[in-house]
């Protein structure tokens, strides 16, 4: 049991140190009150601390979704003579709207998780840093 204890918080270090320098680039995290985690103990702050960042992870990757960008009505001429046509201008959607507000939501739970943990002192929250510092 002990061996099992030692590896996951080997692995929960190895996640935290690598997050621990997170960026949320041009996105402010949303206000969320530290107390929502209040009842959390340290082992329960540091799995949502974890699953958290997958999810951050998962949206950083989100690609954008298909758009139509509009609908073209015309005339052309060739070979075989004069025709109407009729074509649709699809391409990659560069809206991130969505995406960002999830992100502002997904970053200010990481910084409540670690407000929540240092006021218990969780040793996960050592050197993790939050929005601003």
């Amino acid at each position: 049991m002990k061996t099992l204890t030692t590896a996951s918080l080997l692995v929960t270090a190895g996640i935290f140190g690598l997050s621990g320098c997170a960026s949320t680039g041009t996105v402010t995290p949303q206000y969320v009150p530290p107390s929502t985690y209040q009842n959390y103990d340290c082992q329960a702050l540091s799995q949502e601390y974890a699953r958290v960042n997958r999810y951050v992870a998962a949206a950083r990757n989100e690609q954008s979704t298909l758009s139509a960008s509009g609908v073209g009505v015309g005339v052309s001429a060739g070979r075989w003579g004069i025709s109407p046509n009729i074509s649709f201008g699809v391409g990659k959607s560069s809206d991130t709207k969505a995406r960002d507000a999830k992100l502002s939501r997904l970053y200010g739970e990481r910084d409540a998780i670690v407000q929540s943990a240092r006021i218990q002192r969780c040793s996960f929250a050592n050197g993790v840093k939050i929005y601003g510092e």
